[in-house]
């Protein structure tokens, strides 16, 4: 490992990049070489700059972490990426793990841990927490819901009923209500409102 590890902030708040700079940074050995508050320049200046570590946010304008990530590392396979989100249950982070990710924490990391994170994968190792492995495992047992399932689970997140559902998408109600029924089973939650909430932090629907 380098004697000091380059590393290159992708949030797209300011203040979030802000704090992480400053904590690297007294926390020595480390280097802030760059910035980017987008996927897209995230993947420019990973190019640009050959940081050791890109510290990925997954939640930004355009091009999101998971798809930046997979650029980064197709571009370069030897940058290496650590994913910190506000997002522990979101299906992204597998996404991200399987496009080329080094590691995943969550933003409410210790500083410690996350200056830990960085140095394990700068040093070629897999560092995940605890709550992120577990959301990874469970994802991968979640079943892949049709595009009808999501089409109405996404009408069922903006608190339309059966009936309404119904009209939109051209089947009865009993239709849609056997379709809520399956799509209940599959995330394994026990109320529409619990199921709206489990596919938003796993991302199948948006917020």
């Amino acid at each position: 490992m380098k004697d000091k590890i380059r590393v290159l902030l992708a949030d797209d708040h300011m203040v979030v990049r802000m704090g992480i700079a400053s904590v690297l940074t007294f926390a020595g050995g480390m280097e802030v070489v760059g910035e980017a508050e987008t996927g897209l320049a995230a993947v420019k200046l990973a190019h640009e700059l050959k940081p050791d570590v890109v510290l990925m946010d997954l939640k930004m304008p355009g091009l999101g972490g998971a798809e930046a990530t997979a650029q980064i590392h197709a571009q370069d396979p030897e940058v290496k990426v650590l994913i910190l989100t506000s997002f522990a249950a979101s299906v992204d982070i597998k996404r991200a793990m399987d496009a080329g990710a080094s590691g995943a924490l969550e933003k409410n990391s210790s500083r410690t841990e996350i200056i830990d994170a960085i140095r394990g994968v700068a040093g070629g190792q897999q560092v995940m927490s605890e709550e992120i492995r577990n959301t990874i495992r469970s994802i991968s047992t979640i079943p892949e819901l049709s595009q009808r399932k999501v089409e109405i689970l996404n009408l069922v997140a903006k608190g339309l009923s059966n009936r309404e559902i119904a009209e939109i998408v051209g089947v009865t109600s009993e239709t849609v209500k056997d379709h809520v029924a399956k799509i209940l089973k599959a995330i394994g939650a026990s109320t529409r409102a619990e199921a709206v909430s489990m596919a938003i932090n796993l991302g199948l629907i948006s917020g």
